[in-house]
């Protein structure tokens, strides 16, 4: 792990005897019974047990609340996520106890001071899918080479905003001497301009394990003399004015408190404003603000301002130079959930200038 940056990980539950515990001969209902008043279930024998009770989880909430619009939707996932989350695994010398569990190094890699503790199923569900693309890597059609995320860190299942990105710096022909990339997350934007012949790329991300994957990633590598990353909020210790600052936000508003990765989804009320303010500051007078949004929020019910629009009307900081869109591909036949809505779902590339 990088120095002096602790690693962002699930929370360690200490072991407890008293905790009621789930097998194959367990009541499912009363089972769901004790969750709902808040106590938490031990999963015991098999893993598969664990995938069992949450499924039939699922299928209880969905029985008991409307799951069609997008709001709904979120409520259903809050739910499950609350009774989920009291559904417990035991971990001892940095492996799952139950029988035909899955390997996962991160065990390993992020608790190797720590014997014998528990973690929530749906936590373990987690590192185990991390850990699989990980070490497989994940194909960014943009890119040459696979990415391969660190724990805990949003990477991109769609590429229509990175193709459009990519199809912009094919066309850019300012100067390229340097750089920003605010919230760099997988690296995946910063990557993109070193390809485009960018010399000096600055990240920073207040997600510890971003930074501590790119440096991770990168090694030694050709890469790591022409990215730095820096853990902080909006341009943390990056002073320096540049030519070309690229920013892509979280697409929706903040409904509840959040966790790490999902501050790479919501935004709160002051991340647009505080970054505008910032960014005024840092890009150079002939340089370009590149902003990758989405309409998203507008067509969901969810938020009915777009900010750029905002900002670009009201903040007296920037212009337009101009705004690319592109429609979003059909969501997949895959999903389980219903996304009627993306259909009209359009990603923009946004292009400001100094006034």
């Amino acid at each position: 792990m990088t120095k002096d940056i602790e690693v962002n990980r699930p929370l360690v539950i200490a072991s407890n005897k008293s905790i009621d515990v789930y097998n194959r001969a367990t009541n499912i209902k009363e089972c769901i019974k004790t969750l709902e008043a808040g106590k938490p279930i031990l999963i015991t024998e098999f893993y598969s047990n664990g995938l069992v009770l949450l499924k039939e989880l699922q299928m209880y909430l969905k029985r008991n609340m409307p799951n069609r619009s997008f709001q709904e939707q979120r409520e259903y996932r809050s739910q499950y996520r609350k009774l989920s989350n009291l559904v417990l695994i035991e971990i001892e010398h940095n492996k799952l106890t139950l029988k035909k569990s899955p390997s996962i190094g991160w065990l390993q890699k992020l608790y190797p001071e720590t014997d014998s503790f528990l973690l929530t199923f749906p936590s373990v569900q987690g590192l185990n899918s991390s850990w699989q693309w990980y070490q497989k890597g994940i194909s960014v059609p943009v890119l040459r080479n696979r990415v391969h995320p660190y724990y805990g860190i949003y990477f991109p299942t769609r590429f229509d905003h990175l193709i459009l990105f990519d199809n912009w710096l094919k066309r850019y022909e300012g100067s390229k001497k340097s750089a920003m990339d605010i919230g760099c997350g997988s690296g995946v934007l910063s990557f993109q301009m070193v390809r485009h012949g960018f010399q000096k790329v600055f990240g920073t991300d207040t997600n510890p394990n971003a930074i501590i994957g790119l440096k991770e990633f990168m090694s030694d590598t050709k890469l790591s003399r022409k990215i730095e990353v820096d853990l902080g909020h909006l341009f943390g210790r990056w002073e320096n004015q540049t030519e070309l600052i690229v920013f892509n936000p979280p697409w929706l508003p903040q409904s509840r408190e959040l966790d790490r990765i999902d501050e790479a989804i919501y935004y709160n009320d002051q991340l647009f404003s505080e970054f505008f303010e910032e960014a005024k500051k840092r890009l150079l007078p002939q340089g370009k603000l590149i902003l990758i949004f989405s309409n998203l929020a507008e067509i969901t019910n969810v938020e009915k301002q777009h900010p750029i629009e905002n900002e670009l009307a009201k903040g007296g900081r920037f212009r337009l130079e101009k705004c690319f869109k592109k429609n979003v591909k059909a969501a997949s036949e895959k999903t389980n959930r219903n996304q009627h809505w993306r259909s009209s779902e359009v990603v923009e590339l946004w292009i400001l200038t100094h006034k």
